[in-house]
């Protein structure tokens, strides 16, 4: 098991010698506390778009889904008619230069897996740079736009924002409940109170402090020829090599269990990098995994690797409450 591994399982599952790390969780909280406190007196050089801005991030380290779901806020945007566009640090990302604007056309390599993913399926504008301000500025430079959402940023005080949506995993929780590095969190529980939606990951309702959201599978696609098969293209019990370099890779594991068929798990690192020879496994069986893997894998593909597609899939009262949110940020003009 890998160090990261290992320090996950802590955070979540607990264990009595994260209690050595304490002196250093407490200065990382000073700092992230005092990196706060001056973004909310103005202090320093801090970025405002001239449209609306939305975070789209979370506290703890990991994954919690925040790709499905600027794909649906995407899509629910571009169906009211508004012009939205994408910023994102670009994890991973080798750009000739930033920032840089990301087209369905490049490789994860260079654009990064998530912002690629998020370009091929909903074609939207979108600009990666670790300096999210410059990202907006440039993006805005190359064609008008009514909003724009961060990918991530949450804690990147440099960027004014309108509106916050934080995503936590309803299963895992916020672990112990501890800041770096003795436990998962960015920022101390208490910054929670000050975002404007929380949503969980897994909830099949709404909770008393935020909205649910799931991940529905749609569709098996495959890596070669894009065609999209049904659920059932496999037979219940069929067993699967299933892949997935995510942040918390059991999710995966776990939907593909509910699907009723048998994966051999995989898990890598989030954003790990892929090849042929690595994804090489016996028994030959079919190999699934995730989209956001899928970006890195179609060049060296084999005829019997899929990913599994989902979409987003935000509570009744979470639309509403969104487009409550948009009726406030917008001018009347721009709305349906």
């Amino acid at each position: 098991m890998a160090l990261s591994d290992r320090l996950l399982k802590a955070w979540y599952d607990g264990h009595p010698a994260l209690a050595l790390l304490q002196p250093l969780e407490s200065l990382y909280r000073r700092v992230v506390r005092r990196k706060r406190e001056r973004f909310l007196a103005g202090e320093g050089t801090i970025y405002q778009s001239p449209v609306p801005l939305v975070v789209v991030g979370n506290i703890t380290v990991g994954g919690t889904g925040k790709t499905p779901l600027i794909l649906w806020l995407i899509e629910h945007c571009q169906r009211s008619g508004l012009r939205v566009g994408v910023v994102s640090r670009g994890y991973g990302a080798k750009p000739p230069h930033l920032p840089w604007r990301v087209e369905a056309s490049h490789s994860a390599e260079v654009a990064g897996d998530e912002p690629l993913l998020i370009v091929q399926r909903s074609g939207v504008a979108l600009m990666i740079d670790p300096d999210r301000g410059r990202a907006v500025q440039a993006l805005l430079a190359s064609e008008p736009l009514d909003l724009i959402l961060s990918d991530d940023g949450l804690q990147h005080y440099r960027l004014a924002r309108d509106l916050e949506l934080v995503l936590i995993d309803a299963a895992r929780g916020l672990g112990n409940r501890r800041c770096l590095p003795a436990g998962p969190l960015r920022e101390p529980v208490e910054r929670l109170q000050s975002v404007d939606a929380l949503l969980y990951n897994g909830a099949g309702a709404d909770r008393e402090d935020g909205f649910g959201f799931r991940l529905v599978p749609s569709a098996l696609v495959n890596l070669q020829t894009g065609e999209r098969q049904p659920l059932d293209h496999f037979a219940q019990g069929q067993q699967i090599h299933a892949v997935a370099g995510i942040g918390n890779p059991q999710r995966f594991f776990t939907t593909l269990e509910t699907l009723h068929w048998r994966p051999i798990p995989h898990a890598f690192a989030d954003h790990a990098p892929y090849s042929a020879q690595v994804l090489n496994f016996t028994p030959s069986l079919p190999l699934v995994m995730t989209e956001k893997d899928a970006v890195k894998c179609r060049a060296f593909a084999q005829a019997h690797w899929w990913y599994l597609a989902v979409d987003a899939a935000p509570s009744p009262a979470f639309i509403a409450w969104f487009d409550t949110q948009l009726m406030r940020l917008l001018p009347a003009r721009l709305l349906p």
